[in-house]
């Protein structure tokens, strides 16, 4: 960041007076001004003289002697400030005494590099400030976004408070805009971002929201909304699973027979796709096969798997069929340029020709392709594994990583998946269930999708209940991939972080309010445990009162 030292002009030195006693009328109206609000709400635990303490309560270090008073009236003291509260909660913070800054509307937001614009521009809206661009000048009242800070995590932050200014710096775009989302919710909790040193980053590279909007359409302006939520709490991925029996959502080119009348355009999805970059948020498509392809096969009923009888499987194409795979390689080279991000989920999940007693007696067809394609002893299983490779491989030429449902993984197959399929963990109930052990004992990278905490089920079909904020806050971590029991931690580097998701198999459950009210502290909960799996230093009645101050 840069440090400019200059004599002060006497304007600046007016103005500092200005603050000051601003602060001091403050201090006797609210009883001890900045401490006040923290102990009240706006700090995070007890303060421990100058340590610093981390968002779980713990003192990591002890800071130096206090900082120089930040009034030039002698003898001016402030009380020593407390940790922000921040929904997820900072890691780390360096207390110190000063008034905390404020925004003033003569303040400005400023640059050190151009690449920063996009968030100087978004959180100089946010506060009322003026976006003065890239300067290398120091005034009072500044907020400063710098790129700098070695080769840390790209998604870390530092965020200075210090003699009236505001100073927040990260190795990485991502890094910066999460110290605004700190600084917006500094400001918006309790007026006041207090004194002192934040550092801050998340545990987990990947915090995301998944929305099945092919069982129900949602529209642009829900999804969009949801996007600036989630960017404003630290997500970073928002999933898309757009296709399924019930319709296909989104304007296709190349087979414009499957898509169902109400759909998102592809201008619409370009500009959710841009919203969500802008607060660096990746849209994660997903477009499932070889089961839920009831839109695709309403379309392409020669396609349709039947079993020996000639009777037609709910939602499952076919995979012996070439145009089966020509179909949906189709549709993945095409949404490749529509969603550009880095992330792609190909579903795999569910396929019904392996929950029968004998796949290879009910799919002759089926076993038949396996034994041409690998050998006498091929199975259905063996072809439904090299299905999901091949889509692999396309999706792999534009330079994707990938994830598919853990049920797309089959037990002793001779054609193994893909390695570097990433393993989408959501449950345990499916035939042939593995714990989550075995997948991670062989190297695999897992992403948490625990149905037990993470899934809202519109109509709460099954055994399905609606999740609560309070059960994920207290009772679930990313280690919790299955049920309510953890892995052990020797395998925490191999799980990515997770991912909370809307279902909507009964679509007419709940309104778009409806869904969106739902999920608003089961979101918050979630970010929570992805940023800190530690036990959180607020009690669960704390974090919901937080929650409604923040908005």
């Amino acid at each position: 960041m840069t440090q400019h030292k200059r004599r002060a002009s006497a304007q600046q030195v007016i103005r500092k007076r200005a603050v000051v006693a601003a602060a001091f009328v403050g201090t006797v109206a609210l009883g001890a001004g900045v401490g006040v609000w923290a102990s009240s709400g706006g700090g995070g635990g007890a303060s421990h003289g100058g340590a610093r303490q981390s968002s779980s309560g713990r003192v990591a270090e002890t800071a130096g002697a206090a900082t120089r008073p930040a009034s030039p009236t002698p003898g001016k003291s402030y009380p020593l400030s407390r940790a922000p509260r921040t929904i997820p909660a900072v890691r780390s913070h360096t207390a110190a005494r000063g008034p905390g800054w404020q925004p003033q509307k003569a303040d400005r937001v400023v640059v050190s590099d151009g690449e920063l614009a996009d968030e100087g521009k978004l959180i100089a809206g946010e506060l009322g400030l003026a976006y003065a661009g890239q300067k290398d000048d120091v005034r009072a009242g500044d907020v400063r976004l710098a790129l700098g800070g070695g080769g840390g995590n790209p998604e870390s932050y530092t965020m200075t408070v210090r003699d009236g200014r505001v100073d927040i710096s990260g190795p990485g775009e991502a890094g910066v805009f999460y110290g605004t989302r700190t600084l917006k919710q500094e400001v918006h909790g309790g007026g006041t971002a207090p004194e002192g040193v934040v550092r801050d980053g998340p545990a987990k590279p990947v915090r995301g929201f998944m929305l099945d909007i092919a069982r129900k359409p949602f529209s642009e302006a829900w999804i969009e909304d949801r996007i600036r939520e989630l960017g404003d709490l630290k997500f970073n991925e928002m999933g898309l699973h757009f296709s399924d029996d019930q319709a296909f959502r989104i304007e296709s080119s190349s087979h414009p027979e499957i898509v169902s009348t109400d759909h998102l355009s592809k201008a619409q999805v370009k500009r959710i796709v841009d919203l969500a970059n802008s607060r660096h948020i990746t849209v994660v498509p997903e477009l499932d096969s070889p089961g839920h392809l009831g839109a695709v096969l309403a379309a392409h009923p020669d396609l349709q798997l039947r079993n020996a009888s000639g009777v037609a499987t709910k939602g499952a194409i076919d995979i012996s069929k070439p145009g089966s795979a020509k179909i949906i390689d189709d549709l993945l080279n095409e949404y490749a340029g529509l969603f550009t991000g880095s992330q792609w989920h190909l579903g795999g999940d569910e396929y019904q020709a392996l929950t029968v007693k004998d796949p290879q007696a009910s799919f002759p067809q089926l076993a038949a392709a396996a034994r041409q394609k690998y050998g006498a002893g091929g199975t259905v299983s063996d072809l439904a594994t090299g299905w999901l490779g091949d889509r692999a491989g396309t999706v792999r030429a534009h330079g994707r990583t990938m994830r598919a449902w853990n049920d797309g993984f089959y037990r002793g197959t001779s054609v193994q998946p893909a390695r570097d399929l990433q393993v989408a963990y959501w449950t345990g109930k499916e035939i042939g269930a593995r714990q989550p052990v075995e997948y991670l004992s062989t190297g695999r990278k897992m992403l948490n999708y625990n149905d037990e905490f993470l899934y809202y089920v519109l109509g709460q079909p099954q055994t399905f209940v609606y999740p609560t904020g309070q059960r994920i806050y207290e009772q679930w971590n990313p280690r919790v991939l299955r049920g309510t029991s953890a892995v052990p931690a020797s395998y925490d580097g191999q799980i990515l972080g997770g991912s909370f998701a809307v279902w909507c198999d009964f679509p007419n459950a709940q309104t778009e309010a409806q869904v969106a009210a739902g999920i608003r502290l089961p979101l918050r909960a979630t970010v929570q445990k992805l940023w800190d799996p530690d036990k959180p230093a607020l009690s669960w009645p704390d974090f919901q009162r937080l929650s409604a101050k923040l908005g």
